[in-house]
């Protein structure tokens, strides 16, 4: 399958990806070991990202599928072309190979995304591929797996919205990796290389609000790094509009109600508003930067633009 050693895989990965040794190490041991497997974790976690780098490290091909309600048996298999079946009836040339098969033929690795929001027809398709390493199809016959194919899906498992459960018979037949968020480092790491401009302040303050996001008592699902890299974009964008600096708090609070407020989820039933959450957040990050002194006017402090909610003293 792979055209470079395990070990050389792995250290070329170290690299492109940032962190994740540990879920390199053990994704491209599983899928050496001729594995399909699940990364399973909330979203911005990197899985599409990791798994089209060792596809590219490896030499392998790479098939994207996206997960959704639409996608069908057909769609996911490949069917004949009604035009020319007129003409030339069910013959295999007139077949239109989906990402399946196509990955089936030529020993790709098939990466389909949101695995519990695919019809649960559309999964028994794969379920059969995993279990007999080939896949028959009616007036079509049997494809059977070139050496090198493996199946990765993945799912983010807090978003209830339009998803199914995945059953037993997917998790029996797949190696799962869980897959968390970055450590706070590592997170820094990845909007530097993300980002036009390394303003160490901003993007100190932008990592901390977008991991707060992932602790606040009001939020069911937090922002991933992607709210980060776009709160500090904003920002200088923003900035320079204004002619401001780029450290300016008000500055900083609209960069991250833009870049965060759609992002994150609350619990229902609360009386906050995502606007009033990363108020709350941005306003925190700056307390630490400048403990609270009650007799100073010059705090620093940011106030939340009209149409947001302030947040609760």
């Amino acid at each position: 399958m792979m055209s470079l050693s395990a070990p050389d895989i792995v250290d070329a990965l170290s690299e492109r990806v940032v962190g994740r040794r540990r879920e390199l190490e053990v994704l491209v041991a599983a899928l050496v070991a001729d594995r399909h497997v699940l990364l399973e974790g909330p979203p911005g976690t990197g899985k599409s990202t990791i798994l089209r780098e060792v596809a590219a490290a490896a030499g392998t091909g790479f098939v994207f599928v996206e997960g959704n309600a639409e996608l069908t048996p057909a769609r996911l298999a490949g069917q004949f072309d009604p035009s020319r079946v007129l003409e030339d009836g069910y013959t295999p040339d007139v077949f239109v190979d989906g990402p399946l098969v196509e990955a089936l033929r030529h020993g790709s690795l098939l990466y389909v995304e949101e695995l519990n929001r695919v019809p649960e027809e559309t999964v028994n398709l794969l379920i059969t591929v995993m279990s007999e390493g080939e896949l028959t199809l009616p007036r079509l016959g049997t494809i059977s797996a070139a050496d090198g194919f493996r199946l990765v899906a993945a799912m983010n498992p807090f978003d209830n919205i339009g998803t199914a459960r995945v059953s037993g018979a997917v998790y029996d037949r797949m190696c799962r990796i869980a897959m968390g968020y970055q450590s706070l480092d590592d997170e820094s790491d990845i909007v530097v290389r993300n980002t036009s401009e390394d303003d160490r302040v901003l993007r100190r303050r932008a990592v901390a609000v977008t991991r707060g996001t992932r602790n606040h008592p009001d939020v069911r699902v937090g922002s991933s790094v992607r709210g980060a890299i776009d709160l500090v974009e904003v920002g200088h964008a923003l900035a320079s509009m204004r002619s401001a600096q780029v450290t300016d708090p008000s500055v900083g609070l609209d960069a991250a109600l833009t870049a965060l407020s759609g992002r994150i989820r609350l619990h229902e039933g609360g009386s906050s508003t995502p606007e009033s959450v990363i108020t709350d957040l941005w306003e925190a990050v700056l307390a630490q930067e400048h403990p609270r002194d009650d007799d100073d006017s010059s705090s620093g402090k940011a106030t939340a633009p009209d149409g947001a909610t302030p947040a609760s003293p």
